[in-house]
């Protein structure tokens, strides 16, 4: 169920990186004047891609089950909580890319900081909704506060820094899994992609230059990123001895985390526009890179590039 919202913000990302040719100018925001055309345009698309979303999501999603009165329901323990840092950072981009999105029109800055940060969370609230409606799932009180503090971490360091010191930062590599379960994870590697979970890592990438002094000549586009990923999973609770008949291999779920250096695209220097917006674009991707890994089943483990 949660995967899905990988999906909207993708084409979240893509309605607004279409707004119009003057769109690289969201990298520097700030250079902009109070905009009413500017701000028509991005509360129509923002408007469009909204409804467009929900329809869509309604003919994947919602449409082939029935409709229930408002209930809850407890998800926490699936995928060990992958799906919950999936709903936090994609409420913190969603966020990222709202408040950038009101200053490319010249809002005021705490208003762009309060409303365009808050986007995420919102939006994934009418999502939460119609779970709560829909006899499959249910309101989840889990999801909610992951959306609440993806929304909380970006909305907080703009308010202290001006600035997004830590990123919330997503990769995926293949993995075995899928071809047990692919009505779970996945039949082709466009699913593989948003359903499976074991291939998922989501991280948070801090840039070290804005900690220290600057005028230091240390680099401005060079992270350090925590990660965390989970592997062994062919379900959500639990893993199935046997589906559709079929005895499945054991796997044990377990937790894994990392530490790896990243790079942030946007603190690369370039007079390019055209790079300005593919580095803008890029940047919620964690660059592949070394990365030093911990888990109860393996330990410390070096990894020479890790996707």
């Amino acid at each position: 169920m949660n995967r899905r919202y990988k999906i909207l913000f993708l084409l979240f990302a893509i309605a607004l990186s279409a707004n119009g040719k003057n769109f690289y100018k969201i990298y520097n925001p700030d250079s902009c004047l109070y905009n009413p055309k500017r701000l028509r345009t991005v509360i129509i698309s923002e408007s469009a891609v909204y409804a467009s979303s929900l329809y869509f999501l309604n003919n994947l999603w919602y449409k082939d089950y029935p409709r229930s009165s408002f209930h809850f329901f407890n998800d926490n323990k699936e995928w060990l909580q992958m799906d919950k840092l999936g709903h936090a950072t994609t409420s913190y981009s969603i966020g990222l890319l709202g408040y950038e999105a009101l200053k490319w029109c010249g809002a005021d800055n705490k208003k762009a900081i309060w409303y365009g940060g808050s986007l995420g969370s919102l939006y994934l609230l009418t999502i939460e909704v119609l779970d709560g409606l829909s006899s499959e799932w249910g309101f989840s009180l889990g999801d909610f506060s992951a959306n609440t503090f993806g929304s909380a971490v970006f909305i907080s360091q703009q308010l202290a820094w001006n600035e997004q010191r830590i990123k919330f930062k997503w990769f995926y590599h293949q993995t075995e899994f899928p071809k047990y379960r692919p009505d779970l994870l996945g039949s082709n590697l466009q699913e593989n992609i948003l359903k499976d979970y074991n291939g998922q890592t989501y991280w948070l990438s801090a840039n070290i230059s804005s900690f220290i002094k600057k005028n230091t000549k240390f680099p401005k586009w060079l992270n350090v990123a925590v990660g965390y990923g989970a592997e062994g999973m062919i379900g959500g609770n639990e893993n199935a001895e046997v589906h559709n008949g079929i005895t499945m291999p054991y796997f044990k779920r377990y937790r894994q985390f990392y530490i790896s250096p990243d790079i942030d695209f946007t603190k690369i220097k370039t007079k390019s526009k055209i790079l300005k917006l593919v580095f803008y674009t890029i940047n919620f991707l964690k660059f592949p890179a070394p990365a030093l890994e911990y888990s109860k089943e393996k330990k410390f483990r070096f990894i020479p590039v890790y996707f």
